[in-house]
């Protein structure tokens, strides 16, 4: 699978994408899979309150199932004007 990071988080993490092999059921254990890497990652997703995640392209929830997805993006809420 596919991890996109954009923005701060792309910044603190310090890559835009990586391939992960992951054994996760949900959004939340892969990032409890890729906080427990390194100290980076563990600081991107310090607090998920302040991020947003999309599965294949897809505004998910946390909880969102990863079975079958290709591809999962991370990204500070967006405002616009």
């Amino acid at each position: 699978m596919t991890v996109l990071y954009f923005a701060w988080v792309r910044e603190r993490i310090g890559l835009p994408r990586e391939k992960v092999t992951t054994d996760a059921a949900t959004v939340a254990d892969l990032v409890a899979e890729l906080s427990a890497r390194d100290e980076a990652h563990a600081l991107a997703f310090a607090d998920l309150k302040s991020l947003r995640v999309a599965v294949d392209q897809k505004l998910t929830s946390f909880d969102a199932p990863l079975a079958g997805a290709r591809e999962v993006a991370f990204f500070p809420p967006m405002t616009g004007g």
